[in-house]
């Protein structure tokens, strides 16, 4: 099974689903779609882009060259949504083609019919440390396919053997690109094991890192609010930021956004947090309100708290426990 990233941070996977296809970048070489050979392609990467390095070449050349040539009508394929947090599941079913204004910089294509999707969340520790690799192509281990399909048909998910990745060190140019987009994922697996009280702390204390002091409501009926943020603690001074929480796997749709909006003042400030995600119709709902209402999913949720993480007070880090490292820009 090949697995296609869509693009940086996954965020074009989306096109990937509407359009029925899998895609690869590198814009700027051209109509590469019908290269000959690994020497042509190659060729190509360097005039286009002189400032890489020879190994950064020969690593996107291999990652065309196999786009082109190794994968095959028929060969199973994936790619993941790091919104919806599903990886979907497929079967190339076409010939590369050149297809510039389809895919914002992704001009070369593969049509695919995808067949079915597995949630993130079901997958064991090992295949979801791997499934987060840096390249834009690459072959899975059998013991991860074998898992994301048991998990497809909804049998058992994890295999006896842990799923390794299938990849050639010397297809990485840098074996420190991408892992940023790899802890993201991981810190959103942490946020979503939490309690949903425990979600509703974090979030009070990311707010508290932002400068707000806030009151988190207790157990029980919270008339649409969950915390309440303001500069003084006490929702005198404006704006006030009333907050809910939905630590949940649906979608919300209109009818809750609607529901959290109701009696809303007038100066007062939303901001609707679901780890499920939102409906189109949600974020129309919310776009067209009179208060001002962010919504905010859980990938945002988890960059936010990354960004912040060195404001957030012990209440934070200790339900989400990160530890920050450094390496050469």
């Amino acid at each position: 099974m090949w697995k296609v990233n869509a693009g940086r941070r996954s965020a074009l996977a989306e096109d990937f689903l509407n359009r029925n296809v899998v895609a690869i970048g590198w814009r700027e070489a051209g109509d590469y779609s019908r290269a000959q050979s690994f020497d042509e392609v190659l060729n190509r990467i360097s005039e286009a882009y002189p400032d890489n390095s020879e190994q950064q070449k020969r690593v996107s050349a291999g990652q065309i060259w196999r786009f082109l040539r190794e994968v095959s009508v028929g060969d199973p394929v994936m790619t993941y949504d790091p919104r919806s947090r599903l990886y979907h599941l497929g079967v190339v079913t076409g010939e590369p083609a050149f297809a510039p204004d389809q895919i914002e910089l992704l001009p070369v294509q593969r049509s695919v019919e995808w067949q079915s999707s597995v949630s993130r969340d079901k997958l064991s520790d090992a295949a979801r440390g791997r499934l987060g690799a840096i390249l834009t192509l690459f072959k899975v281990a059998p013991s991860a396919i074998q898992e994301l399909r048991n998990l497809a048909s909804g049998e058992e998910g994890a295999s006896a053997a842990p799923a390794e990745l299938v990849e050639d060190p010397d297809d990485v140019a840098d074996p420190f690109d991408g892992l940023a987009e790899q802890a993201i994922e991981r810190v959103k697996d942490r946020l979503l094991a939490l309690a949903w009280d425990d979600m509703q702390e974090v979030v009070a204390s990311l707010l508290r890192a932002l400068g707000y002091r806030t009151t988190v409501s207790p157990a029980g009926p919270d008339r649409g609010k969950d915390i309440i943020a303001s500069k003084d603690g006490f929702g005198f001074e404006r704006p006030r930021i009333v907050v809910e929480v939905k630590h949940r796997r649906g979608q919300m749709g209109s009818q809750e956004i609607r529901s959290f909006l109701g009696g809303r003042h007038p100066d007062d400030r939303g901001l609707y947090v679901s780890t499920g995600g939102f409906t189109r119709d949600a974020r129309y709902e919310a776009e067209r309100a009179s208060t001002v209402t962010h919504l905010m999913e859980l990938d945002e949720l988890a960059r936010a708290l990354i960004e912040q993480y060195d404001k957030l007070d012990e209440e934070g880090r200790r339900l989400l426990p990160l530890t920050k490292i450094y390496w050469p820009a």
